[in-house]
């Protein structure tokens, strides 16, 4: 890789999963994004380098009885992506994401993997693996199907001769890797993560675990959600998380800028296929980076506080560099959780400061839920694709909208503007209700 010798840790270091020698290193070999004003890959890392909003008025539904009526809708046609009818009709629209993602990432990455129907018999060929995670899964899926059922709500009780003979399957958490499963013939380990915020750092940094302890070869990993449904902008409403600039959705998510006042909620979601790197390497794969680390901490303290010291995401960025054998001086970048709250974003500077102490102050930091919003438990793979693109090309997306400075905010946020930038390491944190914190750590791979 092209990390200097001196900027690694000594062979003593934690982690099995190590950049400086452990037994199976990973690698991402394909990405695939659907994100709002990005239907794929190539699209998404335009606009980002753009510095370009996704945010608009929400036009799913009335949005006029809500406190924010504001949002990054993904302009997603499944026809288009490749999903069959069949495939549309049985699932909620974060299986469908996810589906496209899936397929562009395993389009991109050369391999040939069985094809609908997983037709391939277990023990043939490579381990296949599925890690996927959701936040709140089928969530417009069911509001759409308890209207059917009781009549607009009119009904006390549910009428089943109105129920879809798919809503079993589409309302399961564990559709979302059942379909990929089913798609690409992967007969290894497979399951959903459900973590919050947090669940497609989990996800991802879950497959790469798979990979480390040889129960898989390849993992198909990421996150998926489509949220955008009046239950779940109520839920947020209801605690504020949410910013109410409705007269100005282009510029309302401004995270790390004073005049911040909540996130704008999103949806889509990405896949990156993670297989073991001599694999890789071997069948001449074009190599985006390696996965280095990986940590989940909780801070066991409040549903939706956060700790002011950040300490928990702290110490999760601490061990997976630690997995990774690198010092906290090798960060050349970070993609922040960065949701735009007065909090969290109060929070995790702390956390970076207390992390990589006076480093932090020389390493760009940028969050593109400025860009694309904040699509709950689907962002975090977004943002590790967003940061393996970083890694490809060498630039820093920026944080848009970023105007006004906070003094508990002082670092480096890369306002407005992309920057042209060195990117050998890269950190994403996630930071979710309920107290989870996540760090992952990725790491600019040889080339084949």
């Amino acid at each position: 890789m092209n990390e200097p010798t001196q900027r690694s840790r000594p062979d003593d270091a934690r982690g099995p999963a190590s950049l400086g020698g452990g037994p199976r290193r990973v690698a991402v070999t394909g990405i695939g994004v659907v994100a709002p004003g990005g239907s794929n890959r190539k699209e998404f890392w335009t606009l980002l380098t753009d510095g370009r909003t996704a945010t608009r008025r929400l036009s799913f539904f009335d949005p006029s009885p809500f406190r924010s009526q504001i949002a990054a809708e993904c302009d997603f046609d499944p026809l288009a992506a490749g999903l069959s009818r069949q495939e549309i009709a049985r699932n909620d629209r974060f299986v469908q994401f996810a589906l496209a993602a899936a397929i562009e990432a395993v389009a991109d990455s050369g391999l040939e993997l069985d094809g609908e129907g997983g037709e391939g018999e277990p023990g043939d060929g490579p381990i296949v693996g599925v890690s996927m995670g959701s936040a709140v899964g089928a969530t417009t899926r069911l509001e759409n199907e308890y209207v059917v059922v009781s009549d607009s709500g009119k009904l006390w009780e549910v009428d089943p001769r109105y129920a879809s003979s798919f809503l079993y399957h589409a309302l399961v958490p564990s559709c979302l890797a059942t379909e990929i499963a089913c798609r690409f013939g992967a007969h290894g380990p497979s399951f959903v993560v459900s973590t919050g915020c947090t669940s497609g750092i989990d996800a991802v940094g879950y497959g790469h675990q798979l990979i480390v302890d040889g129960e898989a070869d390849i993992v198909i990993a990421g996150a998926s959600d489509a949220p955008l449904s009046p239950i779940s902008i109520a839920c947020f409403d209801a605690i504020r998380a949410t910013s109410a600039r409705n007269d100005d959705a282009e510029h309302a998510s401004r995270p790390f800028d004073a005049s911040r006042d909540g996130f704008v909620m999103g949806e889509g979601s990405a896949v990156l296929v993670l297989e073991e790197l001599e694999s890789a390497r071997a069948r001449g794969a074009h190599i985006y980076c390696e996965v280095g680390g990986y940590a989940s901490r909780s801070n066991a303290f409040h549903m939706t506080g956060l700790r002011p010291d950040g300490v928990e995401m702290a110490e999760a960025v601490r061990i997976a560099l630690d997995q990774a054998r690198l010092d906290p001086t090798a960060v050349d970048y970070i993609n922040a959780h960065g949701s735009g709250t007065k909090q969290n974003d109060r929070h995790e500077t702390a956390a970076f400061k207390r992390s990589l102490g006076a480093h932090a102050y020389e390493t760009p930091v940028s969050s593109i839920k400025s860009m694309v919003g904040h699509s709950l438990g689907a962002i975090g793979s977004i943002e590790l694709a967003a940061c393996a693109l970083a890694i490809e090309h060498n630039v820093v997306p920026p944080t848009a909208n970023w105007a006004t400075r906070d003094p508990e905010c002082d670092l480096d946020y890369v306002p407005n503007i992309a920057r042209d930038h060195k990117v050998d390491v890269a950190l994403s944190v996630g930071s979710g209700f309920g107290g989870f914190q996540s760090a992952i750590v990725l790491a600019a791979g040889d080339r084949p």
